[in-house]
């Protein structure tokens, strides 16, 4: 090779390694300002977040402002009981077969069985401390119970209703 060939080369290479490195800065710029710019929010997400906050967020004023709070508290309670789960049953064998039966059948994070006897240490300690215990959960040495069973769309009457069925239909 000539002499003027490897120097033809040498710039050659190096302008290739400048634009190289051009790309890759450019690449990084707009990534750092793409990143800058706020996301948008889709339609859905916010019709939902207007929708749970509108309860909350609205403004009562006056006679009439009385009125479109009450109409407003109506709504929300009829919203919170359509999400209660298992239609809002109170029946505690439809609760304990579909979500209790889990754990208290196979005595999974030491829970206790169906049977009597894996019941003799917590019944002395009262219903209160059990429907505390279902309600709110519970960790300890006898083992671990989420609250509400893990079902947080559990109200706390229907919890009552699956320990008071639970004890009543001990073995």
């Amino acid at each position: 090779m000539r002499n003027y060939d490897l120097e033809f080369l040498k710039k050659f290479s190096m302008v290739i390694g400048f634009l190289i490195l051009i790309t890759f800065g450019l690449i990084i710029g707009s990534y750092l300002v793409h990143r800058a710019q706020p996301q948008e929010v889709p339609d859905g997400v916010a019709r939902r977040t207007e929708a749970r906050i509108a309860p909350v967020g609205a403004v009562y004023a006056g006679s009439t402002g009385a009125a479109a709070q009450a109409a407003a508290s109506a709504a929300a309670a009829a919203a919170a009981t359509a999400n209660v789960a298992y239609g809002g049953t109170m029946d505690g064998s439809v609760i304990f077969n579909n979500l209790c039966t889990g754990c208290h059948t196979s005595g999974a994070g030491g829970a206790p069985t169906m049977a009597a006897a894996d019941w003799a240490s917590r019944i002395p300690q009262g219903n209160d401390v059990l429907y505390q215990h279902a309600i709110e959960g519970y960790v300890g040495p006898a083992g671990v119970m989420p609250p509400k069973g893990g079902n947080p769309a559990l109200t706390d009457e229907q919890v009552v209703a699956t320990v008071d069925w639970m004890l009543a239909n001990l073995q």
